[in-house]
């Protein structure tokens, strides 16, 4: 995908993810996330302080968390969560238009949207099917690089294939499913592994 087509992509995610919010119980706000010790409503003031940052004001922010990314990271999840649900859905559907950004790739900003809205959705049980070549674009930006989430890391020496579209990647050990689940369990998401199969899953499990 070209930049313009990332933006589209993002903001359709911003939309869906939206929509999500908008059928969310105050029980389910308060439910624990696939983000270890974040509620679904940090989360997304994560994401929503994710789509409102802008270089310079992620530069300030950094420098006030003492260029700690983790505490950069909780402090806007925290902040942000906690103007409430309302507030929230209104400033994510603000925000399914522009294209202000910190400073990281836009398919970091795709990756942001469509990662945390899984990290909400299912551990309620909910499902959204992201678009194919949505998943193929960060699958395949992600499969070479360790910036922040160390996806190469987790999977050298790996072989992946998606059983619903035409991508896979790597040697070793196989592991397959549906893409959705592996481009989650890529970044990390444990849980995701329950829809894949293969003895490569064992190793995977270990990163």
């Amino acid at each position: 995908m070209k930049t313009p087509e990332l933006w589209d992509a993002i903001h359709a995610e911003r939309r869906a993810l939206v929509e999500t919010w908008q059928g969310f119980t105050a029980e389910q706000w308060a439910a624990p996330s696939w983000c270890e010790g974040w509620t679904i409503q940090q989360v997304a003031g994560h994401v929503v302080a994710a789509a409102e940052q802008t270089i310079g004001g992620f530069y300030l922010q950094f420098a006030a968390a003492g260029f700690n990314f983790t505490r950069y990271a909780a402090r806007g999840a925290d902040t942000i969560g906690a103007a409430g649900p309302e507030a929230l859905i209104e400033r994510l559907a603000a925000r399914t238009t522009t294209t202000n950004h910190p400073p990281a790739p836009v398919l970091a900003m795709l990756g942001e949207v469509v990662v945390h809205g899984e990290d909400q959705r299912r551990p309620l049980g909910l499902t959204h099917v992201v678009d194919p070549e949505t998943l193929v674009t960060l699958a395949e930006g992600w499969k070479s690089s360790n910036l922040l989430i160390g996806v190469k890391r987790r999977i050298t020496g790996l072989r992946l294939e998606s059983t619903d579209t035409p991508w896979s990647t790597g040697s070793g050990p196989l592991i397959t499913g549906p893409l959705q689940s592996l481009v989650l369990a890529m970044t990390g998401r444990r849980a995701a592994q329950v829809d894949l199969e293969g003895p490569g899953l064992e190793i995977l499990a270990t990163r």
